[in-house]
């Protein structure tokens, strides 16, 4: 079978028990900083695929991976159903299914503001509620500062990118100039 239609099955169970228990967002969140762990920690992909360690350490490491004791019983729970059908290689994949499964049931966007300096909370606050206006959604924004731009902003959400970057003109001025 392939491994993405198994983890979002695995993935839509998830978030079907997590809806009927009103916790979906909780687990969201952890769901969330498992796949960041995977991401910022390589060695933790390698370690969840060894073969030689023993199941309760890998448990042992998911767990610490979506927050530690802190976390929901429901989350604990899929790491220990997820480990008792040797389907540890495939959790990464099942985190991002849930987090992309979330949004989509919660309508949210993900977006990204770069500048060139740092924004006020008050001019990203107006810059998200008009992509949240023209998406008709949630959004979650994203704030990034780039130096590399000159000045102005790039918007980015869902498959819109809006660049009216400094250097963007610039490079397009020096193009026009050298046909």
């Amino acid at each position: 079978m392939d491994i993405g239609v198994i983890s979002v099955r695995y993935a839509r169970a998830l978030l079907k028990s997590a809806t009927d228990a009103n916790i979906e967002d909780s687990v969201y969140q952890e769901m969330m900083l498992m796949a960041r762990s995977f991401v910022e920690v390589p060695e933790l992909r390698q370690t969840i695929d060894n073969p030689m360690l023993p199941k309760d350490k890998k448990e042992m490491l998911l767990q610490t991976a979506i927050g530690g004791k802190q976390a929901s019983p429901l989350s604990q729970a899929f790491i220990a159903l997820v480990l008792k059908e040797d389907r540890e290689n495939m959790i990464q994949f099942m985190a991002n299914s849930y987090v992309t499964l979330y949004r989509k049931q919660k309508n949210i966007i993900r977006g990204k503001l770069t500048t060139a300096v740092a924004v006020s909370p008050a001019m990203e606050q107006k810059m998200r509620q008009m992509v949240e206006a023209k998406t008709q959604g949630t959004v979650e924004f994203e704030t990034e500062v780039d130096p590399d731009i000159i000045g102005g902003f790039i918007l980015e959400y869902d498959t819109y990118r809006m660049d009216s970057s400094v250097k963007s003109k610039l490079n397009t001025i020096l193009n026009t100039l050298k046909k």
